[in-house]
């Protein structure tokens, strides 16, 4: 949003309308202000956008004699009195009323809330709204019920006030419940809202073309943004709720829409940039690749590697996303990828988001290009100075051709003589901006975004809406699934029979723990502490630590033992989540797995199961159990399908959790969800089509507020 001008008058935004800052609404004092602002709510636009976490029907008037325990009410009347009880309780105290309507007294009960006899007097008129239950001794009674002060005034804006809003805005009617924000209640939101609203210009514009309005049969944009938060009483309660409502939907759409239209400008502009190279692949190439290639393609490798080459091939650079479950066998198609790309004279950087996933890159990609005259290097931000120094000149002179990075690539110092193709391993780790960097380290480089976290359609729609998208779903031949069990704490000794045996036979095991130290804080197992425990249990057999502590030389060296064969217990942490091959391995057990997300779980187990033979994957956790915990083991359990825990991982944590917050590239969206609106968000997308088809994107995009295309990745876009 734009700020204030100089002369400290507040400023809308560009074709918001919206754009006044909340520190000039009345009722906002600086304080308040700043409580706003750090829940990122600072213009009118971004609290009207902000919608209730749900609706209560406070519309039900009744008298005191109607009062029915557990049905939830409305109730009018006259403070008679109040008073503080204190109880037996240390620390918990009772705030009582008593108060009278045309039918008689009736009593309400705060608990712990002693601040509220400043807010009452008798002969005071309230309404109040909550649930009785009945109490012996005392009889009926609310207790913790919603409250308003009838004609009462108000206050300075920063905690004075008694009442916000005009009468029956709280009660008597269907009431928007509101995130509490800092000291900030749902009442005193609701009053800031209803403020807002009120002072709306009558001529508010509106980014929806008017066409589609009609033909969705949508309110306006000022009519929206009212029944959003006020709901007319004919409104269903249960649509409410649902997010259903004629003037959510409308909002919703409004977002996703010009979300939408924002993404496929986006595309269309990339379709028209020019690639300053040619790429080429014929039968040299080919004998190239065939020669570095270690097995035969499954199906969607092939499928997946038909496609990145065609784009190769094309003059404008290409922008895939390569998404599969976890030992699909990802990496050999971009390393063949890589290949066309240097046999055709260019560079290729591949960056991993931690050291340990680079350092598995390039002792995996190395000997397979061995034969090659290519040669690969890796640089990462643990290594001395003089190599870096080294591995940075021989890329800029062109003398090194494929280079293994984490995010140091990306640092100022490093450049290309001729990058061509750039490939991001585990994309979603990293932020928006190291992307884009080093897309600019080439003159317009095709990209490569690889995944093993399979994301459900929704999200990669959302996320990813500008990519090309290809799925390898298959898995490598002789691969069998993974036998998965939860198990309590108190079956550890059967597990560890379990390992016991696996190593006798030769094979190798991963034990995992959330933390590296013991915590004062957390009562879990640490790895640093339990690898002496379990060298005791296991003493005919290696036992080594890993974790993401360490430096880089130190794990490389115990990865390489491992990989070896010369450890055959490895005791980490969630370092080894993702990219660690170690074919021997053939047990995993995950300690205190209830702390995990589904998606680590997955990720985890992925790592045993890469050979030929059977495996094991024991989930160990620590009662009592939450339902939620729960549910995410038996989904770990229950399926190998990397695509089918997604969707479920969706469904429990949400987009943002699955994709990794902010990082991931998510739009900030405000009042849609990507679980929630998935219908909308299909209408969105054939809207927008509809929109670009008749030429009127540019317009409607250029009408948006600089927080609107920031939040949409549109800063540049006309």
């Amino acid at each position: 949003m734009q700020p204030s001008v100089g002369n400290g008058e507040p400023r809308a935004s560009a074709g918001s309308d919206l754009g006044v800052e909340l520190r000039y609404l009345k009722g906002v004092g600086p304080r308040r202000a700043a409580e706003l602002e750090r829940a990122g709510l600072r213009t009118c636009d971004d609290l009207l956008h902000r919608f209730p976490i749900r609706y209560e029907d406070r519309s039900r008037l009744v008298l005191s004699s109607e009062l029915r325990p557990g049905e939830a009410a409305a109730v009018r009347g006259q403070v008679v009195s109040t008073g503080m009880r204190h109880t037996r309780r240390r620390g918990f105290s009772l705030f009582e009323m008593l108060a009278r309507d045309d039918a008689g007294t009736f009593r309400a009960v705060w608990m712990n809330q002693p601040y509220l006899k400043t807010a009452f007097s008798p002969g005071q008129r309230i309404q109040l709204y909550g649930t009785p239950e009945w109490r012996d001794p005392g009889g009926l009674r609310l207790t913790n019920p919603q409250y308003e002060l009838l004609g009462a005034g108000e206050g300075d804006g920063d905690g004075n006030e008694q009442e916000a809003g005009p009468e029956g805005l709280h009660s008597a009617r269907v009431v928007p419940v509101y995130e509490r924000t800092g000291t900030l209640t749902t009442k005193r939101l609701r009053g800031l809202v209803h403020r807002a609203i009120e002072q709306m210009p009558a001529d508010l514009d509106d980014p929806l073309p008017a066409d589609l309005r009609v033909r969705r049969r949508l309110p306006d944009r000022r009519r929206a943004l009212r029944d959003a938060h006020f709901p007319p009483p004919d409104t269903s309660l249960s649509r409410l709720n649902r997010f259903r409502s004629p003037a959510q939907v409308r909002l919703i759409l409004e977002e996703l829409f010009l979300f939408r239209l924002g993404l496929q400008v986006r595309v269309e502009a990339r379709t028209r940039e020019r690639k300053p190279h040619t790429v080429r692949v014929d039968d040299r190439i080919r004998r190239s690749a065939l020669a570095a290639l270690p097995f035969r393609l499954t199906p969607g490798q092939k499928d997946a590697l038909r496609a990145i080459v065609d784009d190769l091939c094309r003059p404008c650079p290409m922008n895939r996303l390569l998404q599969g479950d976890v030992g699909c066998g990802k990496t050999i198609v971009a390393l063949l990828a890589a290949l066309v790309a240097l046999e055709n004279g260019l560079q290729v950087a591949f960056m991993a988001p931690t050291e340990l996933l680079a350092e598995q890159h390039y002792l995996t990609l190395r000997p397979l290009l061995a034969r090659s005259r290519f040669r690969v290097v890796v640089l990462t931000g643990s290594h001395g100075a003089r190599a870096r120094r080294d591995t940075i000149a021989a890329l800029e002179r062109g003398d090194a051709h494929l280079v293994v990075g984490t995010h140091a690539l990306v640092q100022q110092a490093v450049e290309f003589r001729a990058l061509g193709l750039a490939i991001i391993d585990e994309q979603h780790r990293f932020g928006v901006r190291q992307r884009a960097t080093l897309r600019e380290k080439g003159r317009r480089p095709d990209v490569l975004v690889m995944t093993a976290t399979p994301i459900p359609r929704s999200l990669a729609l959302t996320a990813y809406g500008d990519l090309d998208v290809s799925v390898i779903r298959d898995r490598p031949p002789g691969r069998t699934p993974v036998d998965t069990r939860i198990e309590p704490e108190s079956r550890r000794d059967a597990v560890h029979a379990l390992v016991d045996r696996e190593l006798r036979l030769g094979r190798q095991a991963y034990v995992v723990y959330p933390l590296v130290d013991e915590s004062d804080k957390v009562d879990l197992k640490a790895a640093a502490v339990m690898v002496d425990t379990l060298a005791r249990r296991f003493p005919d057999h290696a036992v080594a630590l890993l974790h993401g502590r360490m430096k880089s030389d130190e794990r490389e060296a115990v990865m390489a033992r491992f990989a070896r064969g010369g450890v055959d217990v490895l005791v980490a942490t969630t370092v080894i989540e993702v990219g660690v091959d170690v074919p021997g391995a053939s047990v995993m057990v995950v300690e205190h797995a209830e702390r995990f997300g589904l998606a680590q779980l997955h990720q985890l187990r992925g790592r045993v199961g890469r050979g030929s033979g059977r495996a094991w994957c024991r989930l160990l956790y620590r009662e009592p159990l939450s339902d939620v915990g729960r549910a995410r083991l038996e989904a770990v359990a229950g399926t190998t399908d990397g695509f089918e825990l997604a969707e479920r991982d969706l469904q429990l944590r949400g987009p943002g959790e699955v994709l990794g917050t902010r990082q991931s590239g998510l739009p900030t969206l405000r009042v849609a969800n990507l679980v929630r609106d998935h219908d909308i968000m299909d209408v969105a997308r054939d809207e927008a089509e509809r929109a670009l088809r008749g030429g009127i994107a540019a317009d409607l995009l250029a009408r948006l507020d600089a927080g609107w295309r920031e939040r949409f990745g549109l800063a540049g876009v006309g």
